[in-house]
């Protein structure tokens, strides 16, 4: 199996009914940016190993409780080979893991946790939680920006030859 090259999926995963746990699928619903493919999704499963050995970078979207940290984090992440997935998961390093059992391979790959307040039944996010998804949605076009040009300058040389 190979990969698109230079290719970018953003996953948004969590309940949408449930108040502030719907940010991840409210970002990559929002998300309209040329050249990436966004999925918003109830949770990580073993599925997606498919779509994630296709891409040169993937993006989680998640919600954390405001008391694990109150401002968006984005994290680098990596496989990790110890955790084993069974059925579902909320932890993209173990899909990673997954992808890299399977595909042999591994893209590089980012997790953006977005603090939130409200996790009650319901489709509305609290005020903190539309701050994060617009931060969120910042901190991806940047990313995206600068993976763009760390991959166009060896394009050119490639090509060059």
């Amino acid at each position: 199996m190979t990969h698109n090259s230079n290719s970018v999926i953003v996953i948004g995963y969590g309940n949408d009914l449930r108040s502030d746990d719907g940010i991840g699928p409210k970002v990559a619903n929002t998300l309209h940016l040329r050249n990436v493919s966004s999925l918003a999704v109830y949770q990580l499963t073993p599925e997606l190993a498919e779509t994630v050995a296709n891409v040169d970078l993937a993006i989680f979207v998640d919600a954390c409780l405001t008391s694990e940290n109150n401002h968006v984090q984005v994290l680098p992440i990596a496989p990790i080979s110890s955790m084993v997935i069974t059925g579902h998961t909320a932890d993209p390093r173990s899909l990673l893991a997954l992808t890299k059992a399977i595909y042999s391979y591994c893209p590089q790959a980012w997790w953006i946790k977005v603090p939130g307040v409200n996790f009650e039944l319901g489709d509305r996010l609290s005020p903190i939680a539309e701050t994060g998804v617009a931060i969120a949605l910042e901190n991806i076009a940047h990313m995206i920006d600068k993976f763009d040009t760390r991959i166009e300058p060896a394009r050119q040389q490639v090509n060059q030859r």
